[in-house]
């Protein structure tokens, strides 16, 4: 079972601002929270608006705005966005805004304007800011970047079982073939190379318009998008990439009246717990805390 809060951001953060203070102070001495995985939940905010898109597909940048900002105070208990995020970057900061470029699931501009917008905010200079998916290895500022923050959409994936945030720092690395072995099982392993290692202030997995089904490597069918309208945020890529999978599982149940069977497994996600340790794959211990529109939410 998945630990489960629904609420408004005023209630969570009326309702655990002392002990989200420490959680903050943390983030702000050491860019990781460290856990004790046998007893603390991992928080993940799902935050979702039913204007974030419209008919069309087309995404509302300032709608979408505010969905960071109410997720990420959520998930740290400081009510004030602007402070919120200055717990998670510094003005000294050389930030590397870890993104995806994929034909038809690109991260949204909206999304990397509206965390780029914040972090300005904050005080870091622009020349100290990269937004980019490919070529991390030659951009000056991921090389040497002292805070990381990772966005990137949901989709199923022909060799990982899901294109998440744990995948999404395979560029890191200068031949991403390396990590498809086994399914992609050790991609948990990216999070522990010396260019991102304990870099990461924040995960974005971006649930706007998830794909939940396909077949192959560069399969696209649009009957397998659909508008879910949300962000799962949290600081812990293992714990949203593993609602990811909840969620696409779920999906996949609603829509087909018998669900396929195969594809790739998922077994990336459970092994960067179990065997990287670099987050929170089991649901039990996942503290899932569910703000804005419930409709269909699935999870």
């Amino acid at each position: 079972m998945i630990k489960k809060s629904i609420l408004t951001r005023r209630d969570f953060v009326r309702g655990t601002a002392c002990g989200a203070a420490g959680i903050a102070l943390g983030l702000r001495s050491t860019p990781e929270i460290i856990r004790d995985l046998s007893t603390s939940p991992s928080r993940v905010v799902l935050v979702r608006d039913s204007e974030a898109m419209d008919e069309e597909g087309n995404f509302n940048g300032p709608v979408i705005a505010r969905m960071l900002d109410d997720a990420v105070t959520t998930l740290l208990g400081i009510e004030d966005p602007a402070a919120c995020w200055k717990e998670i970057v510094r003005p000294d900061d050389v930030l590397g805004i870890k993104t995806n470029v994929l034909n038809y699931f690109p991260t949204p501009k909206e999304v990397e304007q509206a965390i780029q917008n914040r972090v300005m905010e904050v005080g870091i200079a622009e020349e100290n800011i990269s937004i980019r998916d490919r070529g991390l290895l030659r951009d000056r500022i991921f090389t040497g970047a002292t805070a990381l923050i990772n966005a990137r959409p949901l989709r199923t994936h022909h060799w990982s079982g899901i294109g998440g945030c744990i995948k999404n720092y395979i560029m890191f690395h200068n031949r991403p073939s390396d990590w498809h072995e086994d399914s992609c099982a050790d991609l948990g392993g990216l999070w522990k190379m010396p260019v991102c290692a304990g870099k990461t202030r924040l995960n974005v997995l971006v649930v706007l318009r998830p794909m939940f089904y396909g077949i192959g490597p560069h399969h696209y069918d649009p009957q397998y998008i659909w508008q879910y309208k949300g962000l799962l945020v949290s600081t812990d890529p293992v714990s949203v990439d593993a609602l990811g999978v909840k969620l696409l599982e779920k999906k996949r149940k609603v829509f087909f009246d018998r669900p396929p069977r195969g594809g790739t497994s998922t077994k990336h996600v459970r092994l960067a717990e179990t065997r990287h340790g670099i987050g929170v794959a089991d649901l039990g211990k996942i503290d899932l805390v569910k703000i804005g529109w419930m409709e269909d939410v699935l999870i």
